[in-house]
C-alpha cells in the first residue's frame, strides 16, 4: 500500500510514518522544511528505501503541484492531510489575531483541498483511494461547549465542510473522504497532560481507515470509530 502522510516531521505525522514502516507500506513522508526534518530523516535512513522525503508547504500551494508532478506515476492509496497548526494564542473574543487567523485557514482549511486537487489522479490510480483529513472536535459547532479559540475552531470547521464537499464531488470516482478526530494527544499542541499517546492515537486512526467503504465518505469520525455531530 502507497501512503502519503503531510506534517509528517513531528506528532502524530511522524508516529504515522513510523507505524507505517512497521506494516511495510510504500510512504511518501512530506513537511515543510525537510532540512529540519532530523527526525523524520532517521526514520527514513532505516527504511530501505520504503520511506521518501518530500517538500510539501501547505503555506506554498506551488510546492504542492511540484510534488504531484514529481509523484505523478505513483498510486496513492491513502492520503492523510496532517498538516495543521492551532494558530495564535490570541484567540478570545476581543483579542482575535487576524494574520494568525488567516494563516491557520490556509493551512488547515485551502491547502488540504489543494493537495487532493493536486493529487487527484494518484488516487485514482490506488487501490483504496481514501483522503483523510486531521480535524478536530473543537471544529464541531454541536460539541462546542465553551467558546473561544476562534481561529482553530473556525479553521477545522471550514475543513470539515471541505471534507464534506469532496465526499459529494469524488463519490463516482469512488475516492472515500473523511474527516477524523484524533483524540486529545500527547503533542506538542496536546500538551503532556492530553490522555493518548501519539502511538495509541495511530494504531486507533488506521484501525478506522482500514474499514472504510464508500458509504463511510462524508463521515466526521471519533477516535473510537463513532460519528461526531457537526
Amino acid at each position: 500500500m502507497n501512503i502519503l502522510i503531510t506534517g509528517a516531521n513531528r506528532g502524530i505525522g511522524l508516529e504515522m510514518v513510523r507505524y507505517s514502516m512497521e506494516q511495510g507500506w510504500r510512504v511518501f513522508a512530506c513537511c515543510r522544511n525537510p532540512h529540519n526534518a532530523e527526525n523524520l530523516f532517521n526514520i527514513a535512513k532505516l527504511s530501505n528505501g520504503q520511506i521518501s522525503v518530500h517538500i510539501a508547504d501547505m503555506l506554498e500551494l506551488a510546492t504542492l503541484q511540484a510534488l504531484s508532478y514529481e509523484l505523478r506515476n505513483d498510486a496513492i492509496d491513502i492520503l492523510v492531510n496532517n498538516a495543521g497548526i492551532y494558530g495564535s494564542d490570541k484567540n478570545r473574543f476581543g483579542s482575535v489575531d487576524a494574520d494568525s487567523w488567516l494563516q491557520a485557514f490556509q493551512i488547515n482549511s485551502i491547502a488540504p483541498l489543494k493537495m487532493v486537487e493536486a493529487f487527484s489522479e494518484q488516487l485514482f490510480m490506488g487501490k483504496r483511494k481514501t483522503v483523510a483529513c486531521m480535524s478536530s472536535k473543537m471544529g464541531s459547532m454541536a460539541d462546542n461547549g465553551y467558546g473561544n479559540s476562534y481561529i482553530y475552531r473556525s479553521s477545522k470547521a471550514a475543513l470539515n465542510a471541505v471534507v464534506k464537499s469532496l465526499s459529494i464531488d469524488l463519490k463516482e470516482q469512488g475516492i472515500i473522504t473523511v474527516a477524523l478526530h484524533p483524540g486529545w494527544v500527547k503533542t506538542d499542541m496536546g500538551g503532556t497532560n492530553a490522555e493518548i499517546s501519539t502511538r495509541e492515537c495511530v494504531v486507533q486512526l488506521f484501525a478506522n481507515l482500514t474499514h472504510l467503504t464508500i458509504e463511510d465518505s462524508g463521515r466526521f469520525i471519533d477516535i473510537d470509530g463513532s460519528d461526531i455531530l457537526w
